[in-house]
């Protein structure tokens, strides 16, 4: 079936569709080589169309190991090519029959290098995806529509939860966060609970956890007052690491102020330099926001890590307690191995303090 993509500014790129289910969301693009599936069911691209700059998709099928959420919060899908079957010892089905059960529209056969182009010539922006034969009233009409705010609220898990172990108890503030991560802190030896992105800071401090984990998650920070009300009630109190989402909360929380990038970093090969090494590490990143570095004078934060593309805030740490964050993701294998020191680092804080 022939379809489109339709951009606020009146840009459209055709191809085909999987299935004749629009789709309406800010559209985007991503680097990364692999890990469509890790893409697809990550919280952090709630209510968004994920263009994939990669030609070919969905080479090595789909497995449950991949998923990194409890269903896919992405509005839409854009690739190059959509492979017709998959081959991989641990496949499980092919990507089209994912999408389906998903209920992810997908567009296919688009150029997506020309797409990208003009995404980062001209910015993120709204967009629909839909059959060629969908009406001009139609169109018009979803791409009038606001895009979602409240998209933390989607994405955060609907009750609490734990991951028992028998190292520091860690209260996990869920914003939409990545299984990775989970796996990751319990792996470290963390016993994990699980709260809600409404949990109140006396929700939080009457668990009497060891530390504090700030998750990562979609939309703009400023989106969220409320997070960033219970983490000012919980700064002194525990120590703290936050990634992503949970970094701009963070940054907001102590007075810092966060900005929206013109595209956004999102892909598995973003370079970081860690300024208190001098160490560049090769991350992976998925965020369209940022910590505005002006405002952070006079506070007790330094940038602790940087973007060697564009020079922006990837990491801050306070100046006398035992709080840090970045805004990459080190769960994610990048490197492979580059970032697990930060998990290494926030648990030797924690057993310090036992």
């Amino acid at each position: 079936m022939k379809g489109k993509l339709i951009l606020e500014d009146g840009s459209v790129f055709h191809g085909e569709m999987l299935n004749d289910t629009p789709a309406f969301g800010e559209v985007v693009f991503n680097t990364g080589m692999t890990g469509y599936q890790e893409i697809l069911t990550d919280p952090s691209y709630c209510r968004q169309i994920v263009t994939l700059t990669y030609p070919l998709i969905g080479n090595y099928g789909t497995a449950d190991l991949f998923m990194q959420s409890r269903q896919s919060f992405v509005s839409g899908f854009i690739v190059g090519e959509l492979a017709s079957y998959g081959s991989h010892w641990r496949m499980e089905d092919s990507i089209q029959n994912f999408l389906t059960e998903q209920k992810i529209p997908c567009l296919f056969h688009v150029d997506t290098r020309a797409l990208t182009r003009h995404i980062r010539a001209a910015g993120t922006m709204k967009g629909v995806m839909a059959p060629e034969s969908a009406t001009q009233k139609d169109l018009d009409a979803m791409l009038a529509q606001p895009l979602v705010r409240d998209v933390v609220r989607e994405a955060t898990t609907p009750e609490s939860y734990t991951m028992e172990n028998d190292g520091p108890h860690v209260a996990v503030l869920d914003f939409g966060i990545k299984r990775n991560i989970l796996k990751s802190l319990h792996d470290w030896g963390c016993n994990l609970t699980v709260l809600p992105a409404s949990a109140t800071a006396e929700d939080v401090m009457g668990l009497s956890p060891d530390g504090i984990f700030l998750s990562n998650g979609p939309g703009d920070p400023k989106d969220v007052p409320e997070a960033v009300e219970t983490i000012k009630k919980l700064i002194g109190q525990k120590p703290m690491f936050g990634i992503c989402l949970g970094h701009q909360l963070l940054a907001l929380a102590m007075g810092a102020n966060t900005y929206k990038l013109k595209f956004g970093h999102r892909g598995s090969n973003q370079p970081v330099k860690n300024l208190q090494t001098g160490r560049v590490h090769i991350t992976s990143q998925n965020h369209g926001y940022a910590v505005d570095e002006s405002s952070l004078a006079g506070l007790p934060l330094e940038v602790s890590h940087r973007s060697v593309n564009d020079g922006t805030v990837e990491g801050i740490r306070h100046t006398e307690l035992p709080i840090f964050s970045v805004q990459y993701h080190p769960e994610a294998s990048p490197g492979p191995d580059d970032n697990t020191y930060l998990f290494d680092q926030f648990v030797s804080i924690l057993k310090k303090g036992a």
